[in-house]
């Protein structure tokens, strides 16, 4: 495979998330145990909160994509705008005192990402040779779940040594989302699209059958691939303290972080639907693991293991988007994606919350295991055009 080096746009979008997601882990590890503490909710409030503010901006997420494809791949004004938006109103979590001002929060911080997620991920595809795709993504991710390791660290560092109290956390969170938007401003730089070229038409059925089949997998995957809050849920159920809470979300994000890095090189070398698929299949394993653990450090052992497997298909994830999409139609691919994605996390949310409350969380972890096998299994033996 011809060598090619990841140009300075694509470095610039690493630096931007992991600055966004340092601040943004200096808030989001906390939700679930205000919902749990001080909210005094339980895992169906949180799975409503976590699914709505991801499925809020999703027909922004979907207009965004197919805005910056009709300005010929001009899309940073959209991305400066989204992280703009989250970066304001996440500090002022720190002053929520009930669920319903929770939601409204994340629903605005989710809303910021939904106008940006489309047009960057477009952007990276613009940027980056088409030969490095896995790649770039994957450096994407692993710059991501770094900056998620670096703002968790920072939060237990203030609480244990600072002994600053969560609020005082929250409201920090504005340090590093300023600095974002510094790097954003005078270090990302847009490819755009020098021929004018005829837009894709916005149709789901415009788009190509392998992207369509892909997406109907993706929105089932969906379903398996809850948010990771239940994992620190479930360490307070069973009496983790709040800075070993931490802990285990900043190891959670190391890891991910180095598998994420190896697995966008691993996805360009040996195919990428080969890798989603052996990713969500160590994905459904993780869960599976996590559905049996009843310890402190069962569950760290078992977390560790899922973060490596599901770190390893996040680029390849996204790359398959670039691989399907054709190049006039970036943007608008992203955003269905973010669209299909996002429109089955309430429902997603909620079923793995009611089925803990209900049942336990041991059932709740083992259905979203099976159901990510079976994801696996589609991507497999469903016909794609690509070799691999």
């Amino acid at each position: 495979m011809e060598k090619h080096k990841l140009p300075g746009t694509v470095i610039a979008l690493g630096l931007v998330s992991f600055l966004n997601d340092m601040a943004s882990e200096m808030v989001t590890p906390f939700i679930p145990i205000l919902v749990a503490t001080v909210l005094g909710a339980g895992p169906v409030i949180l799975g409503l909160v976590e699914g709505a503010a991801d499925a809020a901006a999703s027909f922004l997420k979907l207009w965004a994509g197919r805005y910056s494809d009709a300005r010929q791949g001009r899309r940073k004004q959209l991305i400066v705008f989204g992280y703009g938006l989250s970066n304001l109103v996440r500090p002022l979590l720190a002053l929520v005192s009930s669920w319903g001002a929770l939601l409204l929060l994340r629903s605005l911080d989710r809303a910021g990402k939904g106008l940006r997620n489309a047009p960057r991920d477009a952007l990276l595809a613009d940027s980056a040779h088409s030969g490095i795709h896995g790649f770039a993504y994957g450096f994407h991710r692993a710059m991501d779940n770094a900056g998620a390791l670096g703002g968790t660290l920072l939060a237990v560092a203030a609480l244990s040594w600072l002994n600053w109290s969560v609020s005082e956390v929250i409201l920090w969170s504005a340090v590093p989302g300023a600095l974002v938007m510094l790097v954003l401003v005078f270090g990302v730089h847009e490819a755009g699209v020098q021929q004018q070229k005829p837009q894709a038409p916005l149709a789901w059925a415009a788009l190509s059958p392998d992207m369509r089949r892909y997406l109907w997998v993706l929105v089932l995957f969906t379903f398996a691939r809850v948010s990771e809050s239940f994992i620190l849920l479930r360490g307070n159920e069973l009496g983790m303290s709040v800075v070993h809470l931490l802990l285990l979300w900043a190891a959670l994000n190391l890891v991910k972080a180095g598998a994420s890095l190896l697995g966008g090189r691993m996805a360009d070398a040996f195919g990428r639907r080969r890798l989603t698929m052996l990713s969500w299949s160590g994905y459904a394993a993780g869960f599976v693991a996590l559905g049996l653990v009843e310890q402190g450090g069962a569950l760290w052992a078992c977390t560790l293991l899922y973060g490596v497997l599901a770190g390893m298909g996040e680029g390849s994830e996204r790359a398959l988007i670039s691989l399907y999409a054709d190049e006039r139609e970036r943007g608008t691919a992203f955003g269905w994606y973010h669209l299909a994605v996002g429109l089955s996390a309430i429902p997603a949310g909620v079923l793995f919350g009611t089925i803990w409350h209900y049942w336990n969380a041991g059932a709740a972890f083992l259905f979203a295991g099976a159901l990510a096998l079976l994801c696996a299994l589609l991507l497999r033996f469903w016909r794609f055009n690509d070799p691999a």
